[in-house]
């Protein structure tokens, strides 16, 4: 019999702190005279009472950590759960959004996409602002929090790969869960405060200096105004690019790297691939624009290297539309979007990791093909590569494209245009959050699809944010078994 009590305890714990948290907006409403904290003040109490009284209802003596199940189950409940929450200031205060899109624009938030239904941005209050780029920063610490502690230990995917290289050597300095929770909030705080001071220093003001760091770091790419980065100085951009990029390199590289553990770092082949894929993607990018559009060197090489790298970390800001670049620019964007940062980091998409390992795994066929007689396992960085990790690979890469190729076509049997679909899936299975297409150009947001394609999109977001498996999993019958 499956106890719930532990999950529904954590998750009441984690909702109470959601509301608590709704308190800072509902604080800058009340600075700047609006009277939309209210609505905010509202949707914290009962938030934190839903948390609290939930909390309590199942608080019971603790015999040790979470089972499997029960972390699967904890798991999803966050990313299910808190939009519901986290979207009540968008529908009783501004701007009175729907369920639908409140929920839309939470979840989009929360899993780090950066889709958004909401227009004039900019006459927002700032109360709206500031939670859309918390939403952001909370799910990118969420989702390191994950990939850190639970994943390793639940053998999901690529992160199996950090519980047999880099937990050896993060052990040695912190042995214990909390203290890699501790490393990882400071770490994660540092670059926060590290990339609004940059902003700040490159012209934006405060406000939006901290608004964009959080989403940056979280590569989220929710931002406070309606032309996202475009209206900021060239240096601000050039920030973006450093920090975008340095958000898709695995966390746990970052904490190593604050205990004085260099090796980790310089020698990960997932930074290497991931920087030398992302420079190869750049220099051709260049090539085609030079050729085909040819305007000055430094604005050019600006805008492609900050959207290019918006893209394949799947923060989702832009300064331009690369539809109008031309159909090897959009071909380009396909592909890096499908590649995404590192496992290990906020950034989504497939990873760098699961692509290595796919590749290691079509080396080994070949090679086995060359030597039939010769026993050839499939390495990656000189470490072997276990049976969960390629079963497990296996799957995502196929529950992936079907669940690509399924919403696309879901999506466009509800009025929109197949690129607009095709797209609008990629921005949201990968949490990329950059869209292309005729139903985007028009204002830059999803507002133009139905609440058919809505809700589609939202599912997108949750399986490429949660992971395939860890919440299909739950769905199936043996899971519920004893």
């Amino acid at each position: 019999m499956s106890d719930f009590r532990p999950v529904l305890h954590l998750f009441g714990l984690i909702l109470a702190a959601l509301g608590v948290s709704m308190l800072v907006p509902t604080g800058i409403d009340l600075l700047d005279g609006s009277g939309n904290w209210r609505e905010f003040f509202e949707a914290a109490i009962e938030t934190t009472l839903t948390g609290t009284l939930l909390a309590l209802a199942t608080q019971g003596e603790r015999t040790g950590g979470l089972t499997t199940r029960q972390a699967y189950l904890l798991t999803a409940a966050i990313w299910l759960g808190l939009p519901f929450f986290a979207g009540l200031p968008f529908i009783d205060g501004a701007p009175n959004a729907s369920w639908t899109d409140a929920y839309f624009e939470a979840a989009s938030g929360i899993t780090t996409t950066g889709y958004t239904v909401f227009s004039d941005l900019d006459d927002m209050p700032r109360s709206v602002l500031l939670w859309r780029g918390m939403l952001n920063w909370f799910g990118g610490l969420g989702i390191a929090f994950v990939a850190m502690i639970f994943l390793p230990v639940l053998r999901i995917g690529g992160m199996r790969y950090f519980q047999t290289e880099g937990f050896d050597t993060l052990g040695k300095v912190m042995p214990r869960a909390g203290d890699i929770a501790r490393s990882l909030l400071w770490v994660y705080l540092s670059l926060t405060a590290a990339c609004a001071l940059s902003y700040a220093a490159t012209g934006m003001s405060p406000f939006d200096a901290i608004c964009y760091a959080m989403a940056t770091i979280a590569t989220g790419g929710f931002g406070t105004h309606d032309t996202s980065f475009a209206s900021f100085s060239p240096a601000a951009q050039y920030a973006g690019v450093i920090f975008m990029l340095g958000s898709a390199l695995p966390f746990i590289r970052y904490v190593q790297l604050g205990h004085g553990h260099l090796g980790p770092f310089w020698e990960d082949p997932q930074i290497h691939a991931f920087l030398r894929w992302f420079s190869i993607a750049l220099a051709a990018l260049l090539l085609w624009r030079y050729t085909h559009d040819p305007k000055g060197i430094e604005p050019t090489f600006r805008s492609a290297a900050f959207n290019l790298s918006s893209i394949m970390t799947g923060t989702g800001f832009g300064t331009a539309n690369v539809a109008n670049w031309g159909s090897f620019a959009v071909v380009l964007a396909y592909w890096v979007g499908l590649i995404g940062g590192c496992t290990g980091s906020s950034s989504g998409a497939l990873s760098v990791f699961r692509w290595q390992a796919l590749g290691a795994v079509i080396r080994t066929a070949v090679r086995r093909l060359h030597a039939p007689h010769r026993v050839i396992l499939p390495r990656l960085g000189g470490k072997l590569l276990e049976e969960d990790v390629l079963s497990s690979l296996i799957l995502y890469f196929t529950g992936y494209i079907l669940a690509l190729g399924v919403i696309s076509v879901g999506i466009s049997m509800t009025g929109a245009d197949f690129v607009s679909a095709l797209f609008a899936t990629w921005g949201a299975l990968g949490n990329i959050g950059y869209g292309i297409g005729p139903l985007t150009d028009r204002t830059g947001t999803m507002v133009d699809f139905n609440d058919a394609a809505t809700w589609l999109m939202t599912l997108a977001m949750l399986l490429g944010r949660i992971g395939m498996l860890a919440i299909l999993v739950v769905f199936l019958p043996r899971f519920w078994r004893s």
